[in-house]
């Protein structure tokens, strides 16, 4: 098995920087010798940790470990025999982990239940605060309501992913980690010396990203004052390599008024996107791309709906996929739009 064998006394430190990138096998237990700590990964690291990590005297080595006692692998196993097994059935499948904060989905049949089912994920999680779902994200600012269960009553917190640290709090902001793996893809497209507008910005979690590991230049956009305040806080907790000028205003003011001509415009706000479209689209240079996001049931719709707002422009769709499920029958979809 895949570990990294590091000299004792930088062990700690090696250890909590692979923790904070999630690359640590926590299903197997660190092995010791005299002069060396061997620590199982889940995958080896990329040049990024590594740099962070800056010793040169570790090594990427095949180990056998010995792996942990196995405990409850899901919230649902954890409620086994505390509560009925139709009520755990009940309980939605997935839920939130933003840094420290744990978000739930509880239903209202199981109100009476519900702290019980917040104490059982605090455990589970080992994270610091519990907080369950209130409200649909709501209004322009994109927030929601959040009822507090367990732990530390502290909706302030660092979410990281694929490297980036985001400081946020949760009732004042929206911020998706199911996102993660759709900001990564779009990063891996992204090319040096590009000027790209992030419409929807919220606090950073696309421009962070992608100004993390190429030198662009980004205007980032939201109507939230505090996604622009905690925004502003991001760029100063990641090193970039790019630029990003935070603008707190409306994206079609800021369209309208602004006269950029962008590389690549990023529009995720599946709800309302589509009323900003056409201004969107007009501030895309000739072979410029859209990032476009949708709540919809079909491919077509929001295909339908960029070729529209294009109006004489040649649209070429690069790519299309369901980024993660929204409600029964819908699905927040990414459409990749190459605007000629």
């Amino acid at each position: 098995m895949l570990g990294l064998k590091i000299p004792k006394k930088q062990a700690d430190q090696v250890r909590k920087i692979l923790l904070k990138h999630s690359l640590m096998n926590l299903e197997q237990k660190i092995k010791r010798s005299d002069d060396y700590v061997y620590i199982p990964l889940s995958k080896k690291p990329d040049t990024y940790v590594m740099d962070e990590i800056g010793l040169k005297d570790i090594e990427i080595v095949d180990v056998e470990f010995e792996a942990h006692k196995k405990g409850p692998k899901s919230l649902k196993n954890y409620l086994e025999g505390r509560i009925s097994h139709q009520k755990i059935l009940d309980i939605r499948k997935s839920f939130d982990i933003i840094g420290d904060v744990v978000i739930l989905e509880i239903p209202d049949e199981l109100e009476s239940e519900k702290y019980l089912i917040a104490d059982s994920a605090l455990k589970f999680t080992k994270r610091k605060a519990i907080y369950r779902k209130g409200s649909k994200v709501k209004g322009v600012t994109r927030t929601r309501r959040l009822e507090f269960l367990a732990g530390e009553d502290a909706s302030e917190t660092i979410h990281t992913e694929y490297g980036a640290r985001f400081l946020l709090d949760v009732r004042k902001v929206y911020f998706s980690p199911r996102l993660a793996t759709e900001r990564e893809r779009i990063v891996e497209q992204v090319k040096d010396g590009e000027m790209i507008v992030d419409l929807f910005a919220g606090v950073g979690p696309f421009s962070v990203s992608i100004a993390r590991r190429r030198t662009v230049e980004i205007y980032a956009v939201d109507i939230n004052p505090e996604a622009i305040y905690y925004l502003k806080r991001n760029m100063e907790l990641n090193k970039l390599q790019g630029k990003i000028n935070p603008v707190l205003g409306d994206a079609e003011k800021f369209l309208e008024t602004e006269n950029i001509r962008a590389d690549r415009i990023i529009m995720n706000l599946p709800g309302t996107a589509c009323k900003y479209l056409e201004h969107a689209i007009s501030s895309l240079k000739k072979g410029g791309i859209l990032h476009y996001y949708e709540f919809s049931s079909d491919f077509n719709t929001p295909v339908e709906r960029i070729k529209e707002a294009a109006g004489a422009r040649k649209v070429i769709i690069q790519g299309k996929r369901k980024v993660k499920s929204s409600s029964p029958g819908k699905w927040h979809m990414g459409i990749d739009a190459v605007i000629n």
